[in-house]
């Protein structure tokens, strides 16, 4: 049974245990509180007047980059369509599937074409028959010619009894050729029609994998305005290519034979690796914005990659090792109004670049030459700076006629 001693110590356990979790609470928001004032001016000093952040040079590398969006795709796609008309009788090949030049992969019903073939056929027999009779006609009017002369020498007949003896020869002549053409339009539609029954049955123009099937057994294709596509194959996917749209501003910064990185979401993480085989001259303007296509060569041996993965490309168009890095940040900065003079603020000369430093403690403009740029960081070609100098990357103070005046933070989390 509990005695009112008891509870009373035990209620002032509770209130010490309280106590210590909540003096433990207040210590872990200071050592976070510390932290974060650690990280958010770690690595920048400020001056004597404590009125600018300043980061130190150092030497690195500095890699210039030029990023784009790209497609995968097989190097020869062959769309295999139908030049005729009518229902799909039977497919013998679906997505994925092997095929080899030559192979059937589908046929189109093709009893209209049979009868179509008949019928050309018949046609080819009756105009070779109008032709043997035209030719007899032709025989039979050229004999009556002979006799009619014969008969005029001996003043038996008179001269216009052979003149029509003549026009009957030369028109029976005539239907001769009429007739030969009349058989030669018949033996071009029998052709026709024999070559309209051949592409009912669809075959492989290739070697390669069907990765795209549009029809099914049953459904009718029309190609009366054009080839309806059937199949899509692409002839060989262990070599495949990215075609990418750079902007007009970076695409005078890549050639062929450029080796690039790129990274797809099916594999995020994991570069691959292409040459650019060729820019392409023709332009594309999307939002005002004109882009030209700049076509990788892709091997995929191990046909990790499929046709149609989006593919985030970077072209390494410079680097440098070793070199001394300028903050881009100290490249942005400009100082208040009352610390800069009117000539600080003018434009430098073409080629050159403003940038401000602590010497002595106060910020000084100095005039530099700059070379690649990785974004981040610039290299520095020339100018009176050296390792370990500080330049001025922002503000701490509020000023809205200088370009600074904002408080850098970081994030903490």
């Amino acid at each position: 049974m509990n005695t009112p001693a008891s509870i009373t110590a035990g209620r002032r356990g509770l209130a010490t245990a309280a106590t210590r979790w909540k003096r433990g609470a207040i210590g872990a928001v200071l050592l976070l509180l510390a932290a974060a004032l650690f990280f958010n001016f770690r690595g920048t000093a400020a001056d004597d007047d404590g009125r600018f952040v300043a980061e130190a040079l150092s030497r690195g590398k500095v890699t210039a980059r030029v990023t784009a969006t790209g497609t995968l795709s097989a190097l020869v796609t062959v769309q295999v369509g139908s030049q005729i008309s009518g229902r799909i009788q039977e497919l013998l090949a679906d997505f994925n599937t092997p095929v080899k030049k030559g192979q059937v992969i589908g046929r189109i019903d093709p009893s209209l074409f049979q009868a179509a073939v008949e019928r050309a056929k018949a046609n080819l027999v009756a105009a070779r028959g109008n032709l043997q009779k035209a030719q007899a006609d032709a025989r039979d009017a050229d004999r009556k010619l002979e006799r009619s002369r014969a008969l005029q020498a001996q003043r038996v007949v008179s001269k216009a009894d052979l003149d029509t003896a003549q026009a009957a020869a030369e028109a029976a002549k005539g239907q001769v050729a009429a007739a030969e053409g009349a058989v030669a339009q018949a033996r071009a539609a029998l052709y026709e029609a024999e070559v309209n029954l051949g592409y009912t049955t669809i075959v492989s123009p290739t070697d390669g994998v069907v990765i795209a099937r549009n029809v099914d057994v049953g459904q009718t294709v029309a190609a009366s305005l054009q080839a309806p596509t059937l199949f899509l194959i692409a002839q060989d996917l262990t070599k495949m290519q990215v075609d990418t749209s750079v902007p007009e501003a970076d695409v005078g910064k890549l050639h062929p034979g450029m080796i690039a990185t790129f990274t797809v979401d099916a594999y995020p993480g994991e570069p691959f690796t292409g040459a650019v085989r060729q820019i392409r001259n023709a332009p594309e303007t999307i939002d005002n914005v004109v882009t030209y296509d700049a076509v990788l060569d892709v091997a995929n041996a191990d046909l990790r990659l499929k046709p149609g993965m989006t593919a985030n490309v970077t072209f390494v168009v410079a680097e440098r090792e070793g070199v001394l890095r300028l903050p881009n940040a100290a490249l942005r900065f400009r100082p208040p109004r009352d610390v800069a003079r009117s000539d600080d603020l003018a434009p430098s000369v073409p080629g050159h670049r403003n940038v401000w430093a602590l010497r002595g403690g106060k910020p000084e403009r100095l005039e530099v030459r700059t070379g690649i740029t990785d974004g981040t960081f610039t290299e520095l070609v020339g100018g009176p700076l050296a390792e370990g100098d500080r330049v001025i990357t922002d503000s701490l103070e509020q000023n809205s006629e200088g370009g600074g005046g904002r408080m850098p933070m970081r994030r903490i989390f």
